[in-house]
């Protein structure tokens, strides 16, 4: 449980460093107080890892555990692209962060559960539940989101527009390829 929840802590924050979860932590942040958008944000993490901790366990156990690791890893190296790419904020995103009413933690939640279906951070998630103990790959990988989270929720109220953005980006793609890199060697000699 411990290498589950320490390998997907680990990951997901990586994972989530630079996405749009996190621009969009940043402007809610904005509008309402810190606490309430990471409440929200830990509300909606909680539901999104425990359904992507529940496919990648029945993936895992379904399918042998060399071509899984295999598979991870090519899964990482293609998300180690896509954060290259970087995500962005559509306007329809902002319009829908900027005019939430109500309940503050209700908006939070509602936007950052639609936000993360079928999101990179879902996808590794539900690639290491496949691996690792279902429990701690769930705590974990809620952990990971949480931090990196309210790590952009504190950096977005002490720096404004000035993150180096870039700089994160790139730096999260190469944790990404080499932790995908490593699987793929992983999983590779497992099969040999």
């Amino acid at each position: 449980m411990l290498t589950g929840f320490a390998v997907s802590s680990a990951a997901i924050f990586v994972a989530e460093l630079g996405d749009k979860s996190q621009l969009m932590a940043m402007t809610f942040a904005t509008r309402f107080r810190a606490w309430q958008v990471l409440l929200g944000i830990t509300l909606a993490t909680t539901v999104v890892h425990a359904v992507s901790v529940a496919l990648g366990f029945g993936l895992g156990s379904a399918l042998p555990t060399s071509w899984i690791g295999l598979v991870a890893g090519v899964a990482f190296l293609g998300f180690a692209i896509w954060t290259l790419r970087g995500d962005h904020l559509t306007e329809a995103e902002k319009g829908r962060a900027g005019r939430l009413a109500g309940s503050a933690v209700l908006a939070v939640t509602v936007a950052f559960f639609l936000a993360e279906l079928g999101d990179k951070t879902m996808l590794a998630t539900v690639t290491l539940a496949a691996q690792y103990d279902w429990l701690g790959t769930w705590i974990g990988s809620t952990v990971g989101m949480v931090l990196a989270d309210a790590l952009a929720i504190g950096a977005g109220m002490l720096l404004g527009r000035h993150l180096p953005e870039k700089a994160i980006r790139y730096g999260a793609a190469a944790l990404f390829a080499v932790f995908g890199g490593w699987l793929v060697i992983d999983g590779a000699l497992g099969l040999l």
